[in-house]
């Protein structure tokens, strides 16, 4: 059943798609830039393709909604995760526990001593390079 109406909602949206495509465009976003009046035309009756537009923009509203009642009719009450079977013999194995830190101990692991650092230019001026 779900697959019927899944592949009359798929045929909905292509046949949506295909129906705004062929509208005629009536200018820029908003009625910017498109002459006429814009927003605020008086238009007459809707045109056959706007009509059908709305026909199927309600079809597939309608069958999305039957699509979701019908998952939710089909899902068990356990969970997701709950379904899910992992072989005793794949599980990962625990990690260890992390010791809490004690007073005054940093997250940091301890830096290496290194040479101590001059300011820069305490040196005096640096000579060149030799060239070869």
């Amino acid at each position: 059943m779900a697959t019927v109406i899944l592949t009359i909602h798929l045929l909905i949206a292509l046949g949506l798609i295909v129906v705004v495509l062929l509208q005629r465009s009536e200018g820029g976003g908003l009625g910017i830039g498109g002459g006429g009046g814009g927003i605020m035309t008086g238009r007459g009756a809707a045109t056959a393709l706007a009509k059908v537009t709305w026909a199927l923009g309600i079809a597939f509203v309608v069958t999305s909604l039957v699509l979701t009642i019908l998952a939710a009719s089909d899902s068990a009450s356990d969970s997701v995760l709950d379904r899910v079977r992992i072989d005793p013999g794949q599980a990962p194995a625990p990690e260890a526990p992390v010791a809490p830190l004690g007073e005054g101990e940093d997250l940091l692991p301890p830096v290496a001593p290194s040479a101590p650092s001059t300011p820069p230019g305490s040196e005096g001026p640096s000579a060149p390079p030799p060239l070869e």
